[in-house]
């Protein structure tokens, strides 16, 4: 087993860099070596911050500028965890330095960025990949085994998400994602995201025929040039099947999957974060319904499906198996134009889904 490991920089501060400060440590292959922010002393403190919880066996350099950064040779690899209004203009620097790029989502403010990074990565022969975790957990192999068993749900007919947490007012009046020059999709890019992607994961990344999309809630904060999606739902049709998602900032935390076919259901009620332990789970349903004169019963008849995966903090969690499987593409040097190409289709299938909220609903092609 080669010793070789992927030479992380983190370019920017953000919160969720904090999670993955501990991804880079647990993946095994990976090592981080440096963090920049606009000021050392943000860096410095976010360092110190971090390490206080979870040292890593060499303790990263605080820099103060992202062009620092970028110009290390000691680094292979940048997470960028900037704004999404940021992160075109960071994430071309990051392909130009020949660096390979994992880089959060939405990657781009709109179709045409999102084009060019990729594009960009792929002339310099690095690669690129969006920071969605839960692409990266044992547990999706298990959904994808059970639902195309042929018997659990039988014939796929159609597809339901959603991915919802109330924010508290201080979040509406006062968090970047309430911003529209940093985060001009509000939650359909923060949350919305997850709910389609999981959508094509189930297609196997068929391109829809047709989206509609309905804004059901838009507000901003102190500042901001427009108004983002509070609250967002959309219909995605498939040649044979239908799919709905729905996302909010308003609505109490859920973050659910339900696949619907013509012998049962499965449902996945933690998608995206799992929920906290050493195990995660799904529940395949094929309920039946017994008349007998009088008598009606619904029986569940559900079966619960596991894996042996723990939700976070974990060598075994879905965001070190992130960081872990990047890290193998880009010591391998082959870059997997797979992670490119799903992330133009989630982008595309989003813009889309936007332009038919903006239209009033309109069902549009995706063609």
């Amino acid at each position: 087993m080669s010793n070789q490991k992927c030479r992380w920089g983190i370019l920017g501060a953000a919160g969720i860099a904090q999670k993955n400060w501990q991804s880079i440590r647990n993946a095994g292959n990976a090592e981080l070596v440096a963090v920049a922010s606009r000021e050392v002393s943000k860096s410095q403190e976010f360092i110190d911050r971090c390490s206080a919880q979870v040292p890593h066996p060499h303790t990263p350099v605080a820099l103060g500028n992202y062009d620092e950064l970028l110009a290390r040779e000691d680094i292979d690899a940048i997470y960028l965890p900037l704004p999404t209004g940021l992160r075109h203009q960071w994430a071309m620097k990051v392909a130009a330095a020949g660096k390979h790029l994992l880089c959060e989502k939405p990657c781009g403010s709109n179709m045409e960025q999102v084009e060019e990074i990729t594009a960009a990565c792929e002339d310099a022969g690095v690669q690129f990949m969006d920071g969605v975790m839960f692409m990266h957990s044992e547990r999706l192999n298990k959904i994808r085994k059970v639902m195309e068993d042929g018997e659990t749900i039988g014939s796929l007919r159609r597809i339901h998400t959603q991915f919802s947490f109330c924010a508290p007012e201080e979040f509406l009046q006062e968090n970047i994602r309430m911003h529209s020059d940093l985060e001009p999709h509000g939650c359909l890019g923060d949350l919305g995201w997850y709910t389609i992607r999981f959508i094509l994961w189930v297609m196997n990344y068929e391109t829809p025929k047709s989206v509609t999309g309905r804004l059901l809630n838009a507000s901003a904060m102190t500042g901001s040039p427009k108004q983002v999606p509070t609250e967002f739902s959309g219909e995605v049709l498939f040649e044979k099947v239908s799919a709905s998602f729905y996302c909010s900032f308003l609505t109490e935390h859920q973050q659910l999957a339900h696949l619907s076919g013509n012998k049962g259901n499965l449902r996945v009620d933690d998608f995206v974060l799992p929920y906290y332990g050493n195990r995660l789970g799904f529940i395949a349903s094929n309920s039946i319904f017994d008349c007998d004169v009088c008598d009606f019963r619904m029986e569940r008849r559900e079966t619960h499906h596991q894996v042996e995966e723990y939700a976070s903090s974990h060598p075994s969690a879905q965001e070190s198996n992130l960081f872990r499987t990047f890290s193998d593409l880009a010591l391998s040097g082959q870059p997997d134009s797979h992670w490119p190409k799903i992330t133009r289709l989630t982008q595309k299938l989003m813009m889309t889904c936007m332009e038919s909220a903006e239209q009033g609903g309109t069902e549009l092609s995706c063609s």
